[in-house]
C-alpha cells in the first residue's frame, strides 16, 4: 500500500465482494457536485467552460433549500438528497422521485448526523415541515438540473459510460489491482482493503460483507467521496481522468465519427442500435455481405462490436465502448 494519512475510510472486501462490485452513473451526484462547483468556481478550473455556461442560467432561481442540504465549509453533509442509484443508468426523473419519497425519519436522522451541533435555520424546514420542504427541494433540484446540467448531460453520460466500460473490463480481466490502482491519488488497494484518505471525515472500517462496492464515476465531483452512511449500501464516488475534455467544443458529430472510423464503418456502428446478422446489415445498408463482413471485422478487432452465435446465425451488437462512442459523437 502507498502511504496514506492515518484517517481513512477502509472498505474491507470479503470472499465475494470483488465479484459484486459494480458501477453506475449518478445524475444526483452530478447535481450535488454542481452546486459546489458553481458557488466556488475558482477551486475547479477544469470546469470553467461549464461554469460560464451554467452561471447565467441560475440567475433568479429559488435555490435556498438546495444549498441548505449542500452546505459549504462542512465536514459532514446530508445524503438523502443524493442516495446511491439502484440501477446502473437511472433517469434524473426517477432519481428525483426517489428523493421526493424519502421517509421523513430518514431525513431527520440524516440532518442530525450532518449537524450534530444543531440544525441551522436554513435547514430547519426539513425538520419542522418535512414533506413540503422535501417537495420544494425536489422542485428546486429539477429547475437547477434543467438550467445547468440537462444541456450537457448527453456528453457527460457518454464520458462516464466510456469510463465504466474501460474500468469494468479491467476489473473482470485483471482484478482489483488494475481496477482500483488509479481511482484517486488518495486511494490504495492491498488485495483485500480499499483505503481512501478521509482528512475531512471520521475514520471508519466498513466490512462489505457480501454487499460489494458501488463505484460512481463523476464528472463534477471533486476527489474521492466515500458513501458509508445507513440506510444505503457502501459506495465510492471518484473523478476519472480527462474530465476537462467533456466541456471542449467539438465538430459536427457525424463528421467526427466518420473521420475516426471511415464513413461506412461509422454508419455501420450507428446502424447497430439493435443486434443484427451480416445479412440483415447488408439488407439495411444496401451493401454487399462481403463488404459488411470486412467492416465488422475491423470494428470487432477495435472492441466496438461483439458477436454472438445464435444457432446457425452470428449476430453482432455494439459493445459498451461502441455505445459510448456513438453517444459521444
Amino acid at each position: 500500500m502507498s502511504d496514506l494519512p492515518e484517517r481513512s475510510i477502509d472498505f474491507v472486501f470479503g470472499e465475494d465482494d470483488l465479484l459484486r462490485t459494480r458501477f453506475a452513473v449518478s445524475p444526483l451526484t452530478e447535481l450535488v457536485a454542481a452546486t459546489y462547483v458553481l458557488r466556488q468556481p475558482r477551486r475547479f478550473p477544469p470546469h470553467r467552460r461549464w461554469v460560464e455556461s451554467a452561471a447565467p442560467r441560475v440567475a433568479g432561481l429559488r435555490l435556498g433549500l438546495l444549498f441548505a442540504v449542500n452546505p459549504l465549509g462542512r465536514t459532514r453533509w446530508p445524503n438523502f438528497n443524493a442516495p446511491p442509484p439502484l440501477n446502473p443508468h437511472p433517469r434524473i426523473e426517477d432519481e428525483l422521485a426517489r428523493v421526493a419519497s424519502t421517509d421523513p425519519e430518514i431525513v431527520h436522522a440524516d440532518l442530525h448526523r450532518a449537524y450534530p451541533e444543531g440544525i441551522p435555520p436554513e435547514a430547519r424546514p426539513f425538520l419542522d415541515d418535512t414533506e413540503p420542504a422535501v417537495s420544494e427541494l425536489v422542485a428546486q433540484m429539477s429547475a437547477f438540473w434543467a438550467a445547468t446540467l440537462k444541456p450537457w448531460w448527453d456528453r457527460m453520460s457518454a464520458f462516464l459510460e466510456s469510463e465504466i466500460a474501460a474500468r469494468a473490463r479491467r476489473l473482470v480481466t485483471t482484478g482489483g489491482v488494475a481496477a482500483f490502482a488509479d481511482l484517486d491519488p488518495t486511494a490504495s488497494w492491498d488485495g483485500r482493503t480499499l483505503s481512501v484518505a478521509a482528512v475531512r471525515m471520521e475514520p471508519r472500517t466498513v466490512h462489505l460483507g457480501g454487499r460489494g462496492l458501488l463505484l460512481l464515476p463523476s464528472v463534477l465531483a471533486f476527489g474521492a467521496w466515500p458513501r458509508v452512511e445507513a440506510p444505503w449500501d457502501p459506495a465510492l464516488t471518484y473523478q476519472p481522468p480527462g474530465i476537462g475534455d467533456v466541456w471542449l467544443q467539438h465538430v459536427d458529430a457525424g463528421v467526427a465519427l466518420a473521420d475516426l472510423l471511415g464513413r461506412r464503418r461509422a454508419s455501420l456502428l450507428r446502424t447497430l442500435d439493435r443486434p443484427a446478422s451480416t445479412r440483415a446489415l447488408a439488407d439495411r445498408t444496401g451493401w454487399s455481405p462481403g463488404g459488411v463482413s470486412t467492416h465488422l471485422g475491423v470494428l470487432l478487432r477495435a472492441g466496438l462490436v461483439a458477436r454472438r452465435r445464435d444457432g446457425r446465425e452470428v449476430n453482432y451488437s455494439r459493445t459498451a465502448t461502441g455505445d459510448a462512442l456513438v453517444a459521444r459523437n
